[in-house]
């Protein structure tokens, strides 16, 4: 049986689970349409570490890559054609304490990343109690020693 999650863990997940809540609020009441693709970008990237740390660290980066990198990049290109974005809106936004501001949370963000990738090991990392690798595909056969924790 598994330990009970720590409570960083958790706190942690939970916390990047409001963000992606709050983030995706803000994205279906903003009326310009670049604010809200930006906003979008912040849901994916809540959404990608909750998946980092449910131990799907694969399905993470592939979050990031297609819905924040490729999707995101088509979205804003489609508005930028379009020539539906204000740049007085945008102008307002680019205050020194707003990038101050960003900066220290994308920091407070990938350190807590970070800590929670340290604390433990993936569940696909960890040997099933019963000695070396070898012995357990000499027990199981291939498949089960590293499909069984997933």
């Amino acid at each position: 049986m598994d330990a009970p999650l720590p409570l960083f863990y958790t706190f942690h997940f939970y916390l990047f689970g409001l963000l992606a809540l709050a983030a995706a609020t803000v994205f279906v009441t903003r009326k310009s349409p670049v604010s809200a693709a930006l906003w979008l970008v912040v849901t994916m990237f809540s959404l990608a570490a909750m998946y980092v740390m449910l131990d799907a660290p694969f399905i993470g980066a592939i979050q990031v890559l297609v819905y924040a990198g490729a999707i995101m990049v088509v979205f804003l290109f489609v508005i930028m054609l379009l020539n539906l974005g204000d740049a007085e809106e945008l102008h307002d936004a680019r205050g020194g304490w707003w990038k101050l501001a960003a900066g220290g949370v994308g920091l407070a963000i990938l350190a807590q990343v970070l800590a929670v990738s340290r604390f433990r090991a993936p569940a696909a990392l960890r040997l099933p109690a019963g000695g070396t690798m070898a012995e357990q595909i000499a027990e199981h056969g291939v498949i089960a020693p590293v499909a069984g924790p997933l």
